[in-house]
């Protein structure tokens, strides 16, 4: 197939790998523009940028892919289909309406289930059992467009958002080509969407892994590892930011009270939490490197009765 495929971060690049290793025709890569990032804002190349010019694809980098001189060059391209994983920006109707195949889109979740923009860390948050992924025929809503085909993925119990991304991205690289074969044989028939049991999940925002210790202990250890690598969990010790990269569950029936330390020895921090306590296992202060909680106990000195605060 003439495939046009638009995609932005890390996620799509393995479905790009497997189109053009499949033999496609990727006559062009739409991606977002390039951004400054980091401590020296240096303009940095999309993921799927960068690999797009090692395979010599053309690229292009509309600021609004809405507008009407760059849906002229999307006509001009004639493509047989539009394969579309995590772009970034709202595909008009005048784009759903170019591709003979019309516009195919990549979700990582079981649709209508966790539609929007974190469907990976939101399942794990939720404390889902599995997730997975859809294809779908895009319309002009957000992500509520006629669903193709889908893969289940288990959750495991000590999955993170990172590890799970990378089951999911995998799993869609190899989805993407059953689904194309299929359009292109119409051995695929359509699947309406329904709003019943649809959740939307919205997207990650800093704020999120500030720890509410008043929550369940389960509660807490799933977000730490929903938000793990970004934008991760964290408390606040000593007027510092403690970010929470892994934790266990922790049964505690004595006093305290939420965010207060309970248990403290050379190899072992358990905190308080709304019903039980957590037991941190890996943890990193503001401006220092990311420690297991025997290396951290060594160099800082945490007393029983601390109590780990909110930013808020």
């Amino acid at each position: 197939m003439r495939i046009v495929f638009m995609g932005t971060p890390e996620f799509s690049v393995n479905v790009l790998v497997s189109l053009v290793n499949a033999g496609h025709e990727v006559t062009a890569v739409v991606t977002q523009p390039d951004k400054p990032k980091g401590r020296g804002k240096a303009v940095l190349m999309t993921p799927v940028k960068e690999k797009a010019l090692e395979y010599q694809i053309p690229v292009y980098q509309p600021v609004k892919v809405k507008d009407p001189e760059f849906i002229k060059i999307l006509e001009d391209l004639n493509p047989d289909v539009i394969v579309v994983v995590a772009f970034g920006q709202i595909v008009s109707q005048a784009i759903l309406d170019i591709p003979k195949y019309g516009c195919v889109n990549i979700h990582a979740s079981l649709l209508p289930k966790y539609r929007g923009s974190a469907p990976i860390q939101w399942a794990i948050i939720d404390g889902e059992k599995e997730t997975g992924i859809t294809t779908m025929m895009m319309d002009a809503g957000i992500d509520t467009g006629d669903m193709l085909e889908k893969v289940i993925i288990p959750i495991d119990k000590d999955e993170t958002g990172g590890s799970l991304h990378d089951k999911l991205s995998a799993a869609g690289a190899e989805l993407i080509l059953s689904t194309l074969e299929g359009l292109e044989k119409k051995t695929i028939v359509p699947v309406p969407q329904t709003d019943e049991g649809t959740c939307y999940a919205s997207r990650l925002t800093k704020t999120l892994g500030d720890i509410d210790w008043n929550a369940s202990a389960a509660s807490i250890e799933r977000l730490i590892r929903g938000l793990n690598p970004w934008p991760s969990a964290y408390t606040m010790w000593n007027g510092k930011t403690l970010k929470i990269w892994s934790a266990q569950v922790a049964e505690w029936s004595g006093e305290g009270t939420p965010g207060q330390v309970v248990a403290c020895d050379s190899d072992t921090l358990v905190v308080k939490t709304g019903d039980q306590a957590l037991s941190i296992k890996e943890l990193q202060l503001e401006g220092k490197k990311r420690m297991d909680i025997s290396s951290f106990l060594r160099g800082y000195a945490v007393e029983c009765g601390t109590v780990f605060e909110r930013r808020e």
